[in-house]
């Protein structure tokens, strides 16, 4: 294949940012493969874990999934163009504490990102939540350790920005909707090679296709190594449903880069709180037995999302009857709704000019519109 361009003029709002099992969305038309050199990735806190490879998704004119009518339009937008963005690297070569969150968030604001939807493969911590379902966790509890850099506002710059619900609800409220109206994504065909590895998740996942779960509380872990038998049951008593490693501080900081961010979790094991004969716990080679089958049903769940989301992006409004569905969706996609949360949240600013120079520099890169 050709080399791809190395950069790009076009307009991109929204990004996909792949975990463990999603590296490439080969269903997309690459069209530029922006290299760590780019401008845009050359950010004040290093490089992004990997070149950001814009990809142009065609776009139809399905039915309305915030709507129960069933009309749809025989017209068919421009096509969209998407940021892709893999978490651990392309070679998977970034363990979760070694990912440069600041860098990967900075560097896709600074394309004009608004909106990302991240994958992410892990664990389940409920009997309900099977190995190859997918989740939207609408909550989260902080297990990572203080090693990951998490804010971009230190040093010299304080900003306190609202997390309470760290992941956009109205963001999840359009996923859901649009996967309720697409239950084909979810393919329910097993082979006999991933029943076996699914088999090693327990019995209860063999017969039953993937589900997609509403909601859920989500633990994000250190790592890289897996849980204690006794930490995987503490975070059972407090109601968790899924674990991984990845969310925090990623979560956090696009809030703070005023980006919407929603996560779809992707079972792939039931951590290591099942004891008895015959379950296995936790490894690797289950984790990547079940992602091979989660990859197919996730890139189908990308194709829908970004049908629906690229509505709010200029020329795509067609099939949405309703305009409050368009304002929905335009909300979103431009990130209006956390428009003015990091720099309305400032409380203060060193004095020192060296000091001051310096923060204010950072600051001014990732938010091109602040004055200081």
């Amino acid at each position: 294949m050709a080399a791809l361009p190395e950069s790009f003029d076009g307009p991109i709002q929204i990004a996909i940012i792949g975990g463990t099992g999603l590296t490439s969305l080969p269903h997309f038309t690459p069209i530029a493969q922006l290299p760590l050199t780019h401008p845009s990735l050359l950010t004040p806190w290093g490089p992004p874990s990997s070149p950001i490879t814009i990809l142009t998704h065609p776009r139809c004119a399905p039915t309305n999934p915030l709507s129960t009518a069933t009309t749809a339009t025989s017209a068919s937008p421009p096509p969209l163009n998407v940021a892709f963005l893999s978490r651990h690297g392309l070679h998977h070569e970034f363990a979760p504490h070694e990912v440069n969150s600041r860098a990967n968030i900075a560097a896709l604001r600074k394309l004009g990102v608004r909106c990302i939807v991240a994958f992410s493969a892990v664990g389940s911590l409920q009997e309900k939540v099977r190995p190859r379902d997918f989740l939207l966790p609408d909550q989260v509890i902080d297990r990572t350790k203080g090693v990951r850099p998490w804010t971009f506002f230190e040093g010299g710059i304080v900003s306190h920005v609202p997390f309470a619900d760290p992941f956009d609800t109205e963001l999840r409220n359009i996923l859901l909707a649009t996967l309720a109206s697409n239950p084909e994504v979810m393919s329910s065909t097993l082979s006999s090679t991933t029943e076996a590895a699914v088999a090693t998740g327990g019995p209860a996942s063999e017969a039953a296709p993937p589900k997609i779960h509403p909601t859920g509380l989500l633990i994000c872990m250190e790592g890289p190594q897996f849980s204690t038998r006794a930490e995987s049951h503490l975070y059972r008593s407090w109601g968790a449903s899924v674990i991984n490693m990845s969310c925090l501080p990623e979560a956090k900081l696009a809030r703070e880069a005023e980006i919407g961010y929603a996560m779809i979790c992707m079972s792939t094991d039931y951590d290591c709180w099942r004891e008895g004969e015959g379950e296995g716990d936790v490894s690797v080679e289950m984790v990547m037995g079940n992602m091979a089958a989660n990859a197919g049903n996730a890139r189908r769940i990308c194709e829908v999302v970004l049908d629906v989301l690229g509505r709010g992006v200029d020329g795509g409004g067609q099939g949405l009857e309703r305009e409050e569905d368009l304002t929905k969706i335009k909300r979103v996609v431009t990130g209006e709704r956390w428009k003015g949360c990091s720099l309305g949240g400032l409380s203060g600013m060193s004095r020192q000019p060296v000091v001051k120079s310096e923060v204010m520099a950072k600051i001014k890169w990732l938010f091109e519109e602040w004055e200081g």
